[in-house]
């Protein structure tokens, strides 16, 4: 019976052998059909996995933003001829703020055997290493981009710190990074805390968790890094 496998990838231009568990590229070898955010970021994944693999004759099916849904069930189509099809997205954990998780959905509908395979998830790697409530805690993907839409929006999610003792999770795109750290230091409380982590798991990682209050007095460069934030106490 075919599978369809949820396949993480490096969060960057990480060493493979140090986030993706070796056992996991024969699991790889035995899939020619891949669902994938990015067909480009795909295809430099597999080769790192293995230089001599045939990459013209894999298959590739992008799923993002500008996928019509109606095609989501066609991508499942070679489990039912017995060929495993894996998914992967742009970085890290698919499934996990992508669009994987509408193809896994499907699958389970149609009784597929799901298989996630282990990996780097940011999320979870910055959660771990924040110090802050990790039997409580909520991603909420991207904040609003309109400032004072912003504003409230981290106002609501400090006020959950307090009142249900629960950290906040979030990402923004790594251009806007400066005005999101801009906008959290003008909003929250000094003595609220903030977890930034940069770069996971690449050389250039950066993670470091302090109040408000002593984050304003040193700020550091986080622009155009993939970086996420946790709110916490």
């Amino acid at each position: 019976m075919a599978n369809l496998y949820l396949i993480p990838i490096t969060l960057g231009e990480s060493e493979l052998e140090s986030v993706i568990p070796v056992s996991q590229t024969a699991i790889i070898h035995s899939i020619s059909h891949f669902i994938v955010e990015n067909i480009r970021t795909a295809r430099r994944f597999l080769k790192k996995v293995d230089r001599e693999i045939d990459i013209d004759a894999l298959y590739f099916y992008e799923l993002n933003k500008h996928t019509d849904k109606k095609q989501l069930h066609s991508y499942l189509e070679p489990i039912t001829q017995g060929l495993h099809v894996g998914i992967m997205s742009e970085a890290g954990c698919p499934g996990v703020a992508d669009p994987g998780a509408d193809v896994v959905r499907i699958a389970h509908e149609k009784n597929i055997r799901v298989i996630p395979l282990v990996g780097p998830s940011s999320i979870l790697l910055a959660m771990m290493a924040s110090g802050m409530n990790g039997q409580n805690f909520a991603f909420n993907g991207y904040l609003p981009i309109k400032k004072g839409e912003k504003s409230q929006e981290i106002s609501k999610l400090e006020k959950r710190i307090y009142t249900e003792n629960q950290s906040q999770l979030f990402i923004e795109a790594p251009y806007r990074n400066q005005q999101l750290l801009d906008d959290l230091l003008q909003t929250c409380q000094p003595h609220t805390k903030l977890c930034i982590a940069c770069d996971l798991t690449l050389e250039s990682e950066f993670i470091k968790t302090q109040t408000i209050a002593a984050w304003k007095k040193s700020k550091p460069d986080i622009q155009k890094r993939p970086a996420i934030f946790v709110l916490g106490k």
